[in-house]
């Protein structure tokens, strides 16, 4: 049932009429997030200005039992944006201030609508830079990023936003605002910062956050290794890691998505290649000298076909090019894609990438790896064509994936969060006590259930008519009825 006139007046009380789309086809553009498989229409979207704005209109929900899910930029990639029908998207597009940058104390105050790049881009000048950098950094926001616990190539080293977020202002699902965290790492109490970085949305809306800025590293070593198997360069990984180097970050690819960023980006990658490291050292000149020598001697002596040693800030950027490049650019190879998201031990990497592979192979469609290598963090993008009618063994497979990393001793997700895709295998990985001790917090922040219903937790609901691809009916097929 739509909301009605009296509920659509107070949401443009709360947030001012011109801060309100009720047009079905304007609304359309917030049905999905980069999961794009799965799509709700909401019935309003919101596009408060400012904190006070997003608590007004918290509090009209709260008042009418109206659900709401807040929007960031809408890259997330487990559905975890995902509108409920008969709801409202609180979108927090338009808080986009940097209220401070401090660099005596290494700290910067912004909203959750900056980007992540701009946190660094506005540090740079006091040569402080903010660590964490999903692949998506430039247009991904640093809201987005505190839901999903989100990480990026560099997280190996410098760890996920949980570690680089002292503080963060919330409003709660009755609409009142509170501050978790503090100018410090470290507060007296229960730590309601570390719950609610990572919670997806689902115990209220960020609407300011302090994070922590590091010093830009006095060099930067890159290098990009080719090598004839997915196992060789597996090697490379642990005997780097088990050598005492703590790269800042370490980054894999297989042949299909080398491919696929090659033709998008023309970054120099190999065509044909079975693997590609990217390596990167950061810190100390002398440190890095050392330990960069010790790394090319590993890449050798595991039968490394091409090194390239990146020799100047462009080409370090073109290395880079292509492996942030990646995802999107298997659009290029294959007309659909589900990006997956799990995490396995380091040393079963070849293991998990083979019975990936043979996977792939049962279920008849291919599997591009681009991922983490140093955390063991796998994005596997499994390639179907929906008009083929590929759509279910896709889903399948990517489920069937996810579920794998929890069965070789990981978890159903490293950095893209659980969402609508993921919360169907929750009980893969945590006993039905884990879940009601979830469940249970999540009720004392939000009784009601109201704050974006129907993620990350399983409900009888969402795994019996969790929302899905769209399948045309019959008659519409037969050109009897069609869809509006």
């Amino acid at each position: 049932m739509a909301l009605d006139k009296t509920i659509h007046s107070a949401f443009a009380r709360a947030t001012g009429p011109e801060n309100v789309i009720d047009d079905p086809v304007r609304c359309r553009a917030y049905e999905c997030d980069g999961l794009t498989g799965y799509r709700v229409v909401p019935d309003l979207v919101l596009l408060p200005r400012d904190a006070a704005a997003v608590a007004a209109a918290v509090r009209v929900c709260a008042e009418h039992g109206v659900a709401f899910v807040a929007r960031g930029a809408g890259t997330g990639l487990s559905g975890g944006a995902l509108p409920v029908a008969d709801g409202v998207v609180i979108s927090l597009s338009r808080l986009r201030r940097i209220l401070e940058i401090d660099p005596v104390n290494r700290r910067a105050v912004i909203e959750p609508g900056v980007t992540n790049l701009e946190i660094t881009a506005a540090a740079a000048p006091h040569g402080l830079y903010y660590a964490p950098d999903p692949s998506s950094q430039q247009v991904c926001t640093i809201g987005g990023n505190v839901a999903e616990n989100s990480g990026g190539a560099h997280c190996l080293k410098y760890g996920f936003t949980t570690n680089h977020v002292l503080a963060t202002e919330v409003v709660l699902p009755d609409g009142s605002i509170v501050t978790f965290g503090g100018d410090s790492p470290e507060q007296a109490g229960p730590d309601l910062r570390g719950v609610f970085v990572g919670s997806e949305g689902t115990l209220g809306i960020t609407t300011k956050i302090t994070v922590r800025l590091l010093p830009t590293p006095e060099t930067v070593r890159t290098l990009l290794a080719d090598f004839p198997s997915i196992g060789a360069a597996g090697d490379v990984v642990s005997d780097i890691v088990a050598a005492g180097i703590v790269p800042a970050a370490v980054e894999m690819m297989d042949t299909l998505a080398i491919e696929a960023a090659e033709q998008a980006v023309h970054a120099g990658y190999t065509v044909g290649v079975a693997a590609a490291l990217v390596v990167e050292l950061d810190g100390p000149v002398e440190e890095c000298e050392v330990q960069f020598d010790q790394v090319k001697r590993i890449c050798d002596r595991h039968g490394c076909t091409r090194l390239h040693i990146a020799g100047s800030a462009e080409e370090r950027a073109a290395i880079w090019r292509g492996r942030k490049a990646a995802f999107a650019a298997v659009g290029r190879i294959s007309p659909d894609y589900f990006v997956q998201d799990g995490v396995v031990p380091r040393t079963r990497l070849g293991e998990v990438l083979d019975r990936i592979a043979a996977m792939g192979k049962a279920a008849g469609l291919r599997v591009a790896n681009v991922f983490h290598a140093g955390d063991g963090n796998l994005h596997p993008l499994v390639l179907y064509n929906a008009a083929a009618g590929e759509t279910e063994r896709a889903e399948r497979l990517s489920a069937q994936i996810a579920e794998l990393c929890v069965e070789l001793g990981g978890s159903l997700s490293g950095e893209h969060g659980i969402g609508t895709d993921k919360a169907c295998s929750m009980p893969k990985m945590f006993s039905r006590d884990d879940l009601a001790v979830m469940q249970r917090v999540r009720d004392a922040f939000d009784p009601d259930g109201l704050c974006n219903p129907g993620k990350v937790l399983p409900t009888p609901r969402l795994c019996g008519e969790r929302p899905g691809p769209y399948r045309p009916h019959p008659l519409e097929e037969a050109g009897v009825i069609e869809r509006l």
